[in-house]
């Protein structure tokens, strides 16, 4: 079962979004060499040929992010997080479409759909499709991009935590647990890419990894869990070279950026501390907040990833722990 720390994320600015709670294209970059230079020997290397560039103007998407001239920035509050005229595929947001295996969505969601503000121009859906079926979740985000001309951004969250000692782990588990921590996230990102590219949009995907990804928690054995977020780190870095770059065609210029929460009041979380008597003690203790925190605290940061705010930001994990990490 997947869960989403961004489960009753809401947005207060107009905006299309899709939301896939519980789920979570490529083509090469352009080679950025200029004229041969004189070869050489550098230790046991190869010799080089060739030195590498800035990209070319065409392959800066800055220039093509900024507002346009008659925007009177000076009457409007914070346009750089506006994401009016958008569509975003989120793991909870304003006009959105929720995915998850649930045949009804749960009662975050309805309390979501409540705050949706008519005069915003949002509104929330609810579709049902699991992870697991990468061929149904392609689909799906192609006919949500077919629907509205395209993507503006995705939020891939699919998560699920096990409790045990490594060397009593069966393969099976290893490879379940993977197949959504990893492989649903991966499979997210690539299906909203494929769109974007597909309808040359600039867009933002943000995948929701976890402190878990960059040291070992505390009292809490969980090898897989760790490594699959650690896997999801490295996963933006690899997709933000490969789509940040605009390409000749018009392609590119996807922004590709993870948020790594430290210790939220998720159900999974409440899970974990009722299989380990002490955990949230011992966990609070470690935060200098001296808190764990809600979800709703990671509503601002999501949409700094998906909007203008960030525009200058890619293969980033964003790390918001209550000072956890910062000892």
């Amino acid at each position: 079962m997947s869960t989403s720390i961004l489960k009753r994320a809401t947005c207060s600015v107009p905006t299309k979004t899709y939301s896939l709670w519980g789920i979570g294209a490529l083509q090469r970059m352009p080679c950025l060499i200029s004229n041969p230079v004189r070869q050489r020997s550098m230790h046991t290397t190869e010799n080089t040929s060739a030195r590498p560039m800035n990209p070319a103007p065409r392959e800066n998407p800055a220039h093509e992010l900024k507002l346009p001239r008659d925007t009177n920035v000076g009457r409007k509050r914070f346009s750089d997080f506006d994401l009016a005229g958008k569509v975003f595929v989120v793991t909870g947001g304003a006009q959105v479409y929720c995915l998850d295996r649930a045949d009804h969505p749960d009662e975050g969601w309805q309390q979501a759909q409540e705050r949706v503000a008519p005069e915003w121009g949002g509104s929330l859906h609810y579709r049902k499709q699991d992870v697991g079926d990468a061929e149904g979740l392609d689909k799906l985000i192609a006919s949500i991009a077919d629907e509205n001309q395209g993507i503006d951004g995705v939020i891939a969250a699919a998560g699920v935590q096990h409790i045990s000692p490594t060397v009593e782990y069966e393969a099976q588990e290893v490879a379940h647990m993977l197949s959504i921590n990893y492989t649903g996230v991966f499979m997210t990102a690539k299906s909203a890419a494929k769109q974007m590219i597909k309808y040359k949009k600039r867009g933002s995907i943000c995948l929701i990894a976890s402190i878990s990804g960059l040291k070992a928690n505390r009292g809490l054995i969980s090898p897989v869990y760790n490594s699959s977020k650690a896997a999801v780190i490295q996963l933006a870095r690899n997709l933000a070279m490969e789509w940040s770059p605009i390409k000749k065609d018009g392609t590119g210029g996807i922004r590709v950026n993870c948020i790594s929460p430290g210790h939220i009041l998720t159900p999974m979380v409440k899970e974990n501390f009722d299989e380990v008597p002490g955990l949230r003690e011992e966990w609070e203790n470690e935060i200098m907040m001296g808190r764990l925190a809600e979800t709703q605290e990671f509503k601002g940061a999501a949409l700094f990833l998906l909007s203008n705010a960030s525009s200058y930001m890619t293969g980033n994990n964003l790390v918001i722990d209550g000072g956890h990490s910062s000892w």
